[in-house]
């Protein structure tokens, strides 16, 4: 496996404090299934990171135990070096989380559901007006801020979870299939925010994904496969002369008409 963690030299206490967040040996069971099987994986501070996945991979399971919706009961779990079993409040205060399925109040305005995310986290009113009108400029979105969410188009109530999510100004952003749903336009849209946050903002982003389309030759990326990460590295390293289809369908052994 190409742990492209181990680039950053160090001692290895020193590799986890640089990274956005660290997943060392973590499996999961739902009774006698086994949903990951001694996942690790890194996503350094500032990048872009795809979680290559088909549907049923363990993705969402992974998500889950990073948010603590599960226990992880083995192994380790640290976003921006808090682990989120010993410090769970320090390390969700970190974290940003689009999730697949939609979160924002469908009856609320967007300036209403970034206000009450707001005060889950403890922002002053005056720090809580002063962002909201900074991130929903970020995410082009200043002329719907009084629009009830169940009027945006989907593009549109995706830009307004990423610019609720990022809020408390979290350095990591997790974003679970956030385009599964969306029209080409819009699906190329929210990747290029999230690209964007990323230069212009430092954030981290994992990006959990079926569709190989949005990933780019030297993003960084972890295959992850009936509950085991089968490779990590740079995209273009791992190809070789492949294309990442090809590549993703050699790693995981799936027959060619269910390429992701």
């Amino acid at each position: 496996m190409i742990n492209a963690g181990l680039c950053l030299g160090g001692t290895h206490g020193y590799i986890q404090r640089m990274h956005a967040l660290h997943i060392e040996s973590v499996s999961h069971n739902f009774g006698k299934l086994t949903a990951l099987d001694d996942v690790s994986l890194t996503v350094p501070q500032g990048r872009f990171v795809a979680l290559l996945g088909v549907n049923g991979a363990g993705k969402t399971t992974l998500f889950s135990l990073i948010t603590r919706l599960y226990d992880n009961v083995s192994g380790t779990i640290q976003v921006a070096g808090h682990d989120v079993r010993r410090a769970p409040g320090a390390a969700l205060a970190q974290l940003g989380v689009v999730f697949q399925s939609r979160a924002l109040d469908r009856d609320l305005t967007i300036r209403q559901n970034l206000f009450y995310h707001a005060a889950l986290h403890g922002m002053t009113r005056a720090d809580t007006r002063a962002r909201t009108e900074e991130m929903i400029a970020r995410v082009g979105l200043s002329d719907k801020l009084e629009a009830k969410v169940a009027t945006l188009s989907g593009g549109q109530a995706r830009r307004a979870e990423i610019a609720r999510a990022l809020m408390h100004r979290p350095r990591l952003l997790l974003l679970d299939e956030a385009t599964v749903g969306l029209d080409v336009k819009s699906r190329l849209e929210v990747v290029a925010l999230v690209r964007e946050l990323i230069r212009d903002d430092g954030v981290a982003a994992l990006w959990a994904t079926h569709l190989l389309d949005e990933v780019r030759p030297d993003d960084l990326i972890s295959v992850l496969h009936r509950g085991k990460i089968l490779t990590s590295g740079v995209a273009r390293d791992i190809c070789g002369d492949r294309p990442l289809e090809q590549a993703f369908l050699d790693l995981t052994g799936l027959p060619q008409e269910q390429e992701a």
